[in-house]
């Protein structure tokens, strides 16, 4: 179970580090190289939905790292 638990963290942890260098900042950094070209393809709208999924996605996961952590601490 523990084991189970640790590469679920890792897993999440390597997702969750994914989404918030994926996401734009103020001055674009990676997200820039991924999203662009979608801006020109689908316009700015796509582009700002995509930040939204990104967002959102972040907050999950943040959640499930949280949830994973305390399950961890109260087994271990």
């Amino acid at each position: 179970m523990q084991t189970l638990l640790i590469v679920l963290l890792i897993v999440v942890c390597i997702s969750l580090i994914a989404t918030v260098l994926l996401q734009s900042g103020k001055s674009a950094g990676l997200s820039g190289a991924v999203s662009g070209g979608a801006e020109q393809v689908f316009g700015k709208q796509k582009a700002r939905g995509m930040d939204l999924i990104l967002h959102r996605a972040t907050v999950i996961l943040a959640i499930l790292f949280f949830m994973v952590m305390l399950l961890l601490t109260y087994i271990g």
